[in-house]
């Protein structure tokens, strides 16, 4: 089993990761306007929130896309997400992390397999959603660059080299 002191550093890095991200996308105007890299944003952090609902026992929501008037509002609520991912992981026990978790959405890749999904738990689940926004992140610096930008390095083994520092998100986000 994954540890929280694992999980904790992964959601870690995930903040890190995500800051930098945003620190890039923040800074050209062309990728701000960008519709694709919007909901590519916006479609890492809803996964994040709703997992951590899962994790709660509260039902997901989900906020439209146009709920967030500008790029910084959603790399706010973003931030925000991953304040509240740490501090659930951070708190959890043994028995937490160990615990089944029912996603709604597993119907939907039930069928794609033509059978049941297993119960994953609330560990490996952690676990999916860092994979998750990792990748998803990847499609985004592709997209920041043909928008112009620099994609930011933001491989887990950097931020581990790096020291692993604390994110640190654009003066812009608050």
């Amino acid at each position: 089993m994954t540890s929280t002191v694992e999980l904790v550093a992964l959601a870690q890095h995930m903040e890190w990761a995500d800051a930098q991200i945003w620190t890039s996308l923040l800074g050209v105007t062309p990728a701000q306007a960008d519709d694709r890299l919007r909901l590519l944003v916006y479609h890492v952090h809803i996964v994040q929130r709703a997992f951590l609902s899962l994790w709660r026992g509260e039902a997901p929501q989900f906020p439209d896309p146009a709920a967030f008037p500008d790029p910084a509002s959603l790399a706010a609520w973003g931030r925000d997400g991953h304040t509240q991912i740490q501090r659930f992981l951070a708190s959890a026990d043994e028995a937490a992390l160990a615990r089944p978790l029912q996603v709604p959405w597993a119907v939907e890749l039930e069928k794609i397999l033509g059978r049941p999904t297993a119960h994953a738990t609330v560990a490996q689940t952690a676990v999916q959603v860092a994979l998750h926004s990792s990748h998803h992140r990847g499609q985004i610096n592709v997209r920041l660059r043909t928008a112009g930008g620099e994609p930011p390095l933001v491989d887990y083994i950097a931020w581990v080299w790096s020291g692993q520092p604390q994110a640190a998100w654009p003066a812009s986000v608050a």
